[in-house]
């Protein structure tokens, strides 16, 4: 795999979370493949779609900064943390209005331009308690004295 390709697959990673940024998810049939399968077993760009237009749509002014991007033959490694406005229900918990942050992880292969699969790993537990889901804390286990 030449450095350019290299470049190349990373671009398509960035320009993806560009997409998420600006709202304007038609872009993610043109980086998304058809043999794409999400965490969810949705396939495609409508698959991949689908996830964001949930995260969309409960935090509408969401907006994804990318720290670190790394890209190793058909594979771009990316590390992010986005903020948000929690504005709508987000799967059947009500909105609270406040400002949400999260980091994660993935990891995306390219081929010929597109996005064919990923792994994703991110703060969900973080993420819950900041929506109200489950208590704050929960996750850090009894305080020892």
């Amino acid at each position: 795999m030449t450095e350019q390709t290299r470049d190349e697959n990373k671009q398509t990673v960035v320009t993806l979370f560009e997409t998420f940024n600006q709202g304007d998810l038609t872009r993610i049939d043109q980086l998304v493949g058809p043999d794409y399968v999400g965490p969810q077993g949705d396939k495609g760009p409508s698959g991949f779609k689908a996830v964001v237009v949930g995260l969309r749509t409960s935090f509408p002014d969401l907006h994804y900064t990318l720290n670190d991007i790394v890209a190793e033959g058909d594979q771009v490694a990316v590390q992010w943390r986005w903020t948000g406005t929690y504005q709508a229900p987000f799967r059947g918990f009500p909105a609270t209005g406040k400002a949400v942050a999260n980091t994660g992880a993935g990891i995306f292969r390219v081929k010929a331009g597109k996005i064919v699969a990923g792994t994703l790993e991110t703060d969900r537990l973080g993420f819950l308690e900041q929506i109200g889901a489950v208590p704050e804390g929960v996750g850090r286990g009894p305080r020892r004295q």
